[in-house]
C-alpha cells in the first residue's frame, strides 16, 4: 500500500466485491417486492431479479470496477462469465447436496470460489482491451 490508497488492483477487487453486493441487494429487493407484494411465484421472481441484477453487475463492474467503456463485447463476455458462474454455483450446490452436506458447506464453497474466479475472469479476459 502506497501514501495515496490501496494498490490499484486491490482496489478493483474491493469495487468489484462491492458491486457484488450491491447486485445481490439488488436481486433480494426484486424478488422479495414480486413475491410479497405483486404475489409473483418465487421462480418468476428470482428469473425476473438474476436479470436485473445481472444488468446491474455488468453496469458497476464496468463503469466503476474495471473502469471501462460499455460494448457489445464486453457484455457478451460479461454474460458468459456470469452463466459460468451460476453453473458453478449450482454445481457445487448440488454437489454439496449429493455428499449429505448442509446448504452451508454448498454456499461456502460458493463463496469462497465463484466471486475469485468471476473476477479472475473478468480481469483477464472480458474487460481486456
Amino acid at each position: 500500500m502506497n501514501a495515496s490508497g490501496p494498490a490499484p488492483g486491490l482496489r478493483q477487487f474491493t469495487r468489484f466485491l462491492v458491486s457484488g453486493a450491491t447486485s445481490t441487494g439488488v436481486h433480494v429487493a426484486i424478488t422479495a417486492t414480486l413475491v410479497s407484494v405483486l404475489d409473483a411465484s418465487p421462480v418468476a421472481a428470482n428469473g425476473i431479479a438474476f436479470v436485473s441484477a445481472t444488468v446491474c453487475s455488468y453496469l458497476l463492474n464496468t463503469l466503476w470496477s474495471f473502469s471501462s467503456r460499455l460494448r457489445h463485447r464486453t457484455l457478451a463476455r460479461f454474460a458468459g462469465v456470469s452463466l459460468l458462474g451460476l453453473a458453478l454455483t449450482v454445481g457445487i450446490s448440488w454437489t454439496a447436496q449429493r455428499l449429505g452436506a448442509s446448504y452451508w458447506a454448498g454456499l461456502a464453497g460458493v463463496v469462497l470460489t465463484v466471486p475469485m474466479l468471476t473476477y479472475l475472469l473478468h480481469r483477464a479476459w472480458t474487460y481486456r482491451d
